[in-house]
């Protein structure tokens, strides 16, 4: 008996809060694309569990007791329209990417996030295929001091990329999201 759209909508959070593999294979499509991985590690890219695991990993090395908490539901045969907030302690350095690139890494604030989000999961044959967000990216940025820049953490945002801390950064999240993703043969063009 599999689970209901709500049933996958809430699994798929719960992968995101937890790592954990054996829901993802239950939850997630095997064919899934995640629309949102631009901002993220490569690994996050990748196509069904693996991606999803890569981005829970890259989410909870950032933020510490994160959470989903959802709000409300909308559903039909083919979509799940979730209405939730992401909660969290930022904990870690937020890496932000652009192709697959460092674009922004948040030295630890140890400041509280909490914002609304609505998240958009296509269906398949019983499971998540496909996801795109509206999220409130400001609001978070707002939560962390870096929009508008507070002066503390603009000044330590450019002391840890002057210092290559901001590069480490990058590339030990990359690395987590690439070993949650199932390690590197998972990934086309990578060797051992």
């Amino acid at each position: 008996m599999g689970m209901d759209a709500t049933d996958l909508a809430h699994g798929l959070f719960q992968i995101l809060a937890t790592g954990d593999p054996a829901l993802a294979a239950e939850v997630v499509h095997e064919d899934f694309r995640n629309r949102e991985a631009a901002v993220s590690p490569t690994a996050c890219a990748l196509p069904g569990p693996a991606g999803v695991l890569a981005s829970g990993a890259w989410m909870r090395s950032a933020f510490s007791d994160l959470s989903f908490p959802v709000l409300g539901i909308a559903r039909n045969d083919e979509q799940v329209w979730v209405r939730l907030r992401m909660q969290g302690r930022h904990t870690g350095p937020f890496v932000r990417f652009r192709d697959g690139a460092l674009d922004q890494a948040i030295p630890p604030t140890g400041r509280d996030i909490d914002f609304e989000q609505i998240h958009v999961l296509d269906l398949r044959d019983g499971k998540v295929v496909g996801h795109e967000a509206v999220r409130d990216d400001i609001a978070m940025l707002g939560q962390l001091g870096v929009f508008p820049p507070a002066p503390d953490t603009a000044l330590r945002m450019l002391a840890w990329r002057v210092t290559g801390r901001a590069k480490r950064a990058a590339t030990r999240v990359s690395a987590l999201a690439v070993e949650a993703a199932g390690g590197p043969q998972d990934n086309p063009g990578q060797t051992r």
